[in-house]
């Protein structure tokens, strides 16, 4: 028999859902590009302040860049989540978030190098971080006729998962569930040819401490892992926003093989120079550095 927490936090996930479909039903009503603008801001200043978002990204960025002007940290507070608003509306955009990638270029070393995995049915996993629109560099890939499945973290309110993972579904199939059926699946896909996008840059507390943006960071070093033991390719891939409202599509020159620790580190790297040169279109909101920045509580004027 469920308890009373447990149906307390049935009806709170409920009624955030009810809430989220609301919002949702009215901006799809709106054309493409004014509804990225409007989920941004709604982002930005409705969820964002009672999120504590800007307090963590304001923490962040003290960290990583400690003589940053306050002027620009306030800049950041306001385009991150911005950021984050018009991601999760392309999700749910469907054919509208297609047809914005089919117009965006894909470019970059590693794209010949993609193509010719797909001939010859080599196993391949398309490594990036939360930075501008992950889920458009899966939805160019799939366009151009590659077999692109994706391992994604189901969400914690489960109301809210079952439409999250059915837009998620219309970029593309197929969908693995972090844990361990959806780890078999994956790997079944992967060692038959098919290719795998993963996100590297969450905090993983089983992980190893790695150099990310100057700090040490916990990270997996579970795709390094499996792409020794599987014979696959490891590519950096990311999905950046560009000033004209496409998206710049970016495919980078397979990491060297190696060790685990060597290969996951150029990774890092990898997405480190992306963050650096865009550092407003990445997930500040993360808890990236959660043991070198607990108990840090940067002062701000603004909320």
């Amino acid at each position: 028999m469920a308890s009373h927490s447990t149906k307390a936090s049935l009806v709170s996930d409920w009624l955030v859902d009810r809430v989220f479909r609301m919002v949702l039903a009215i901006l799809l009503m709106l054309s493409f590009d004014r509804r990225r603008n409007w989920c941004g801001w709604f982002v930005t200043h409705v969820v964002a302040p009672f999120a504590g978002f800007r307090t963590r990204i304001r923490t962040n960025l003290k960290l990583i860049y400690p003589d940053m002007p306050n002027a620009e940290v306030e800049r950041m507070v306001l385009a991150v989540p911005d950021n984050i608003g018009r991601s999760m509306i392309e999700t749910y955009s469907g054919e509208d978030f297609i047809a914005r990638v089919a117009a965006s270029p894909v470019s970059g070393p590693g794209v010949a190098v993609l193509d010719k995995a797909h001939q010859d049915g080599r196993p391949v996993l398309l490594v990036t971080g939360h930075i501008g629109n992950h889920d458009a560099i899966r939805a160019a890939l799939i366009l151009r006729g590659y077999r692109v499945g994706v391992l994604y973290r189901p969400m914690s309110n489960r109301f809210f998962n079952q439409h999250y993972v059915a837009a998620l579904s219309k970029t593309g199939k197929p969908l693995f569930a972090r844990g361990r059926k959806g780890l078999t699946d994956m790997v079944r896909f992967l060692k038959g040819g098919g290719m795998v996008g993963v996100v590297l840059d969450q905090h993983m507390k089983d992980g190893k401490a790695l150099t990310f943006m100057g700090k040490m960071a916990m990270t997996s070093l579970s795709v390094a892992q499996m792409a020794r033991r599987y014979d696959a390719l490891v590519v950096p891939v990311y999905g950046l926003r560009g000033a004209d409202g496409n998206f710049n599509l970016i495919v980078e020159a397979p990491i060297k093989k190696g060790d685990a620790i060597a290969m996951t580190q150029a990774l890092n790297d990898n997405l480190e120079k992306q963050v650096r040169a865009h550092p407003d279109q990445w997930l500040w909101t993360h808890r990236r550095w959660r043991n070198l920045t607990k108990g840090m509580s940067p002062k701000s004027n603004k909320s």
